[in-house]
């Protein structure tokens, strides 16, 4: 009665949250079709029922305009958010590229002197060897190298499993290698042990390798050829 008393009219009422909601979509989804160009969103898919898909939500849409007015929603935003903040997490542990390392070229000046001298001890029967090996002209800065080489590592000669090899190395001379018997090195003891010293002023590196009894006759290795 009230109502009608001010001059309205039957079946008035107040806008419904259903509606302002429509209205509010209806909205949006204008604003984005002036504003938006589809062909460039990465989520965008038309499939083959003639539907359009949002890829980063899963949804299906009946046109453009209702996917443009989903883009503007709060379920769209929620997920573009997360998305944004996974790629910066990922971008952060990215390791960083790596520096490609120059490598130097050197002008190799030939093969060291060297030096090969065979112990033995009676008292227990130890073996070992002892390699000097002459740097004369070694490059400024630099310290004499040296590593051991399985058989089947090397791949000059066919594998031979009774041998291995020492390696040395030193610019700018060349890496040369002899072939020793494959016996297992003693550091057992404290008073002989493996050990190596580079003697800057006579410019000679030296590299001792005691070896634990065996039956095998532990030879002179023979001269050295360049790797």
């Amino acid at each position: 009665m009230a109502g009608r008393e001010f001059g309205s009219k039957t079946g008035s009422g107040f806008v419904s949250k259903e509606h302002e909601a429509i209205d509010r979509r209806e909205r949006l989804r204008r604003l984005a079709l002036e504003t938006i160009d589809v062909s460039r969103d990465p989520y965008f898919m038309k499939n083959h029922l003639g539907q359009y898909e949002c890829r980063l939500c899963l949804t299906l849409h009946k046109n453009e305009g209702n996917y443009l007015a989903h883009t503007q929603g709060k379920r769209h935003q929620q997920n573009m958010a997360k998305r944004a903040a996974m790629e910066a997490a990922e971008k952060e542990a990215a390791p960083a590229p790596q520096r490609r390392v120059a490598i130097r070229k050197t002008v190799k000046i030939g093969r060291p002197g060297y030096r090969v001298t065979k112990e033995y001890d009676q008292s227990d029967s130890t073996k070992a060897l002892l390699f000097q090996i002459e740097y004369p002209e070694i490059s400024d800065g630099e310290r004499p190298r040296h590593r051991f080489m399985s058989a089947i590592e090397q791949k000059k000669e066919p594998t031979d499993w009774r041998y291995q090899y020492l390696l040395f190395a030193a610019e700018p001379y060349e890496t040369i290698c002899f072939k020793i018997p494959n016996m297992e090195v003693d550091n057992s003891k404290k008073d002989v042990q493996m050990f190596r010293h580079w003697d800057q002023d006579g410019k000679v590196y030296s590299l001792q390798i005691p070896f634990r009894n065996s039956e095998h006759n532990l030879a002179i290795p023979a001269p050295p050829h360049a790797m």
